[in-house]
């Protein structure tokens, strides 16, 4: 078998493995875990306004929404008291049309009856004459 006796050179190797360790944490293991933590608050500021950017987002949408439903409230109230108010000035127009047309009928019954009362009395001085005529034709002679 092989036995091992320590001597000096163990030593040596024990010093050497730890500079080897002191000098490769400097060079190579700092500057890689520096990179690795770099990358990592790089993911998660990333991952900080993504999450922003979806909370925006989903606050532009409600004010969206309340805002739409804000307009469309006031908008219908605008178009019904736009159709009150027309049919306010409507039914004011029909009345105005009614009292006009009645006036006008009003005047043209005046006017028949005017004008029946003067045909009555041209036709009651025509009747003797008129009378006399048919009688004459009826009879065959002059009367």
């Amino acid at each position: 078998m092989i036995t091992v006796i320590p001597d000096i050179s163990l030593v040596y190797q024990m010093i050497n493995f730890l500079v080897l360790l002191f000098v490769l944490n400097l060079v190579l293991y700092k500057p890689i875990r520096n990179v690795l933590l770099e990358r990592k608050a790089k993911i998660e500021g990333m991952q900080n306004g993504a999450e922003k950017a979806q909370s925006d987002l989903v606050a532009g949408e409600d004010a969206y929404n309340s805002g739409l439903k804000q307009a469309r409230s006031k908008g219908l109230k605008s178009k019904e008291a736009f159709i009150e108010e027309a049919s306010k000035e409507e039914k004011e127009i029909i009345d105005r049309i009614n009292k006009k047309a009645q006036a006008n009928l009003a005047d043209i019954k005046k006017q028949v009856a005017q004008e029946t009362e003067q045909a009555r009395k041209a036709l009651e001085a025509e009747v003797d004459g008129y009378a006399k005529a048919i009688g004459e034709k009826i009879l065959g002679r002059a009367c």
